[in-house]
């Protein structure tokens, strides 16, 4: 008997979560590589959701380095738009998005006291050699 109800159960997983777990298709696919080293590429499922990026080479100072610019898009579950565009060069990872938490300003009382701190550092003090 209890063989039967783990059975039961086990099958009941297995047919809801199939069930929840539903493939979205791929609409449309693009993808570039040059000879220079820059790429592109983007794609757009069946869902909506959407993403593009494209990459180039550059020198950065003695070394190469690489500029990336891209965005996605996509809808919640709840169906809310959401909108992510990003850029990542020498000045690190740099997204944009109203989805993005904003700091609140910093408070005068603190930017006066950095400024007090900054105007007058503290002495360095001569630590005793041995």
């Amino acid at each position: 008997m209890l063989f039967k109800v783990a059975l039961v159960s086990a099958l009941v997983s297995v047919v809801f979560g199939a069930a929840l777990q539903q493939q979205v298709p791929i609409v449309s696919q693009t993808g570039d590589v040059s000879p220079d080293g820059s790429y592109e590429w983007s794609y757009q499922s069946g869902d909506g959701s959407a993403q593009q990026q494209s990459g180039q080479l550059k020198q950065i100072g003695d070394s190469a380095g690489e500029v990336v610019q891209g965005s996605a898009s996509w809808t919640d579950p709840e169906g809310g738009q959401h909108q992510l565009t990003y850029v990542a060069d020498e000045n690190g990872y740099q997204p944009q998005s109203a989805d993005i938490p904003v700091p609140p300003p910093i408070p005068q009382a603190i930017l006066r006291a950095l400024e007090w701190i900054a105007a007058h550092p503290q002495p360095q003090l001569k630590q005793p050699r041995y």
